[in-house]
């Protein structure tokens, strides 16, 4: 599990880099929470997710350990999407609330979950 958090941190790393190298060069930079949010969820978090289960090794074949990786990636790019949407005002807040919504709690039920998973694993 953890080389595909790595492989996905660094995914949204160039993303990530890339949005931000077109907000420079346009000095158009509307798209800055989308910005932070794909280096901080999509690249910081899933980056120490891979490092935890590096360090801290859980049972990455476990029904928690798959729900936890694939509600994060399920719920980030569309939390991104909706973001870039939003703030490229390509659609409107109340349109997308939901969605965001939805995508935020997703992400928070995976952060949670990680934290069980890291507890279970330190006390074996």
């Amino acid at each position: 599990m953890e080389r595909k958090y790595l492989l996905t941190a660094f995914g949204y790393g160039i993303l990530g880099l890339v949005l931000g190298i077109y907000m420079a060069a346009t000095k158009n930079h509307g798209q800055l929470v989308t910005h932070a949010h794909i280096m901080l969820l999509g690249f910081v978090v899933t980056f120490v997710y891979a490092v935890v289960g590096k360090l801290w090794p859980v049972d990455s074949t476990s029904l928690m350990a798959r729900i936890q990786f694939y509600s994060h990636q399920l719920a980030t790019p569309v939390l991104i999407l909706g973001l870039f949407l939003m703030y490229g005002g390509l659609a409107p807040a109340p349109v997308v609330g939901a969605l965001l919504a939805v995508s935020s709690l997703v992400v928070l039920l995976s952060f949670i979950l990680m934290k069980v998973m890291i507890i279970k694993a330190l006390k074996q």
